[in-house]
């Protein structure tokens, strides 16, 4: 069961995604085609769960950067010592990049979408993140943030995140 809501939530959020080839119509600035774009990324870092004093936390996911200043993933985050103590996500996320003209650029964001932490905690699931990103080659980035996420449900599995990560836009 948890199988099939999982497929379903992923359907769900994709199914917005044909409006990004609608705005495409757009009249866009020649420039701003730089920043747009579909990119990957992968993090590691720490986690602070409700249950532990910490564990190892990973994730991954793809998304599109819609202009300088917004960009959009689905991803799925996992954090554990093992599988009696785990925290995973599957979440649609929105970043708003704050554009300083340097390699450095702060970021702030919101997720949403399921979750569940060890065997009886699942259901809705929230994020919000901040952090940096840095520039390294036109395609090529490195990210460094903080992420808090919780699964509403009767026990409120939550957890603090330090994440360090790469992203590769294509």
């Amino acid at each position: 069961m948890k199988m099939i809501k999982s497929a379903l939530l992923g359907l769900g959020m994709l199914a917005g995604l044909p409006v990004a080839a609608m705005a495409a119509d757009a009249e866009i600035p020649a420039e701003t085609y730089a920043e747009m774009g579909w990119y990957l990324r992968g993090d590691v870092g720490f986690s602070w769960l409700d249950v532990s004093d910490g564990a190892v936390a990973v994730g991954g996911g793809f998304g599109y950067q819609y202009s300088e200043a917004l960009r959009a993933d689905l991803r799925v985050d996992w954090a554990g010592l093992d599988d009696d103590e785990h925290f995973t996500t599957v979440l649609g996320n929105m970043y708003f990049d704050i554009p300083l003209d340097t390699f450095i650029t702060p970021y702030v964001g919101a997720g949403a979408g399921y979750g569940w932490a060890d065997e009886d905690d699942e259901g809705f699931a929230f994020a919000l993140m901040a952090g940096a990103e840095l520039g390294l080659t036109d395609n090529l980035s490195a990210d460094l943030g903080y992420r808090y996420r919780q699964v509403l449900d009767g026990d409120d599995p939550s957890d603090h995140q330090f994440l360090v990560g790469l992203r590769f836009k294509f």
